[in-house]
């Protein structure tokens, strides 16, 4: 194992990979911008380097100030977190050029899977079933509107370079097409400095399913389940759940035994998610690769009783992979609620303020992860996410009233501040999200009376 790790994030997922860290004994360096110089992470971290003003690409996007930070600081390994540099092949290129671990799969895998159009074109060579659509990108309006006719309306128009749920635009006929694909272009160029896309066929009632696998530099990969990320805004997710409601055992078999025969595919190692659509026949298609570690990683944490960092860590170290599939039981129900410091009654507007009070919802199997205190200001500068609110229990049912009780007794306040938390009891209250039979649409149709 590792003497020394940098995290190269902040908020509540640097907080969360320090505190696995230290249970393993690896002394941990936190980074921070200006604007994060009294972040919950850089008063619990062994050792912390400032690394530049509150914008992201002056410091947690700016590779060569965190390369420096590493070689000053001594660490052996860099964890990325999610967001940021966490999926960028150059950033682990240079970590692999300095003699730093990069705790994620190789620069040369991430490359191929951060191109949404490679990906799918992977995915094809390795068995998996694909919504019909590209499989490169198209760089002519003319070439993509005769593949959406062809493939029949609606379509989705989406970013080659894309993730977060950005960079896309849904079409319903062929007048909105040309429009949309210039705007997504236009998008696409302005977020990710790149203006390729792809399309491919929109299925409508959709639920969003993933794949958590693990593999390791010796070719032992493992699924762990799958967990349904169906409540989202703006292809964003908000609550997220595992076992997903309704699906039948094979089928998450199925789809595990697809992803990880993917893995080893393509040549990953490390922690990665397989993202899915699931129609209303439980047919799945593929979407897309994450190469990294997922907001939504303590659901699967809670039914299984592994540690994902840790296990992210081991592979990283070089270590091999300490259990097979058959020693991956899952028990009980998971469920997690993202708190953002947006106001849902706005549009989900980001609200950015000072938290004057803060206080943690408790009991028995709830956990919060959280870089908030009280006094903390909420920057504009960065995501929105406040805390993760995950609760476990022996059956939805009573995971759904724990999650219940718990939004009611999370407590953030101070003047401007808003967050989701009241929503997402709404969401728990929604007759279709208690039977389980609720898709991407159900946040549109609480908001508009239909799906958006």
């Amino acid at each position: 194992m590792f003497t020394t790790v940098l995290i190269a994030n902040r908020g509540e997922i640097a907080l969360r990979v320090a505190r696995t860290c230290r249970e393993l004994g690896v002394r941990t360096v936190a980074v921070y911008s200006t604007a994060d110089r009294d972040s919950a992470v850089v008063r619990f971290a062994d050792e912390s380097v400032h690394i530049g003003p509150p914008p992201s690409r002056a410091s947690y996007l700016h590779i060569p100030a965190i390369i420096e930070a590493a070689r000053r600081t001594g660490a052996e390994a860099i964890h990325p977190g999610y967001g940021f540099l966490s999926e960028n092949p150059d950033f682990a290129e240079v970590c692999e050029d300095e003699g730093i671990v990069f705790v994620g799969p190789p620069a040369s895998v991430m490359q191929k899977l951060g191109d949404k159009a490679v990906a799918r074109a992977l995915m094809v060579e390795a068995g998996l079933p694909l919504l019909p659509g590209s499989t490169e990108a198209i760089d002519t309006v003319t070439e993509a509107q005769a593949l959406a006719d062809d493939i029949g309306y609606p379509v989705i128009i989406k970013a080659a370079a894309g993730g977060g749920g950005r960079g896309m635009r849904i079409v319903r006929s062929g007048e909105e097409f040309a429009r949309a694909y210039r705007e997504t272009r236009l998008d696409a160029q302005a977020v990710f400095n790149d203006g390729r896309v792809y399309v491919e066929r929109y299925l409508e009632s959709a639920r969003h399913v993933e794949i958590q696998v693990l593999v390791d530099r010796y070719r032992n990969a493992v699924h762990l389940g799958a967990r349904d990320c169906s409540v989202q805004r703006r292809h964003q997710k908000l609550v997220e759940e595992s076992p997903p409601p309704g699906l039948p055992d094979t089928l998450i078999a199925e789809m595990g035994a697809a992803a990880v025969r993917a893995s080893l595919a393509v040549g990953y190692v490390g922690a990665g998610t397989f993202e899915f659509l699931v129609d209303t026949e439980n047919r799945y298609y593929f979407m897309e690769v994450n190469c990294r570690l997922q907001v939504e990683h303590p659901v699967t944490e809670m039914v299984t009783r592994l540690d994902l960092v840790a296990e992210q860590l081991r592979v990283a170290a070089g270590e091999p992979l300490a259990l097979t599939q058959a020693d991956v039981v899952l028990g009980g129900h998971a469920l997690e609620c993202r708190i953002n410091a947006e106001d849902p009654t706005r549009g989900f507007a980001p609200a950015p303020a000072t938290v004057t009070e803060f206080g943690a919802p408790g009991g028995p199997f709830v956990r919060v992860d959280t870089h908030l205190y009280s006094g903390y200001k909420i920057p504009s500068a960065y995501d929105s996410l406040l805390a993760k609110v995950v609760v476990w229990g022996p059956d939805r049912a009573v995971a759904i009233a724990r999650m219940h009780a718990a939004l009611g007794e999370l407590t953030v306040r101070g003047p401007g501040v808003a967050t989701t938390a009241d929503f997402l009891r709404e969401v728990l209250d929604n007759p279709l999200f208690r039977e389980g039979k609720h898709d991407t649409s159900l946040v549109g149709d609480m908001l508009f009376g239909g799906a958006r």
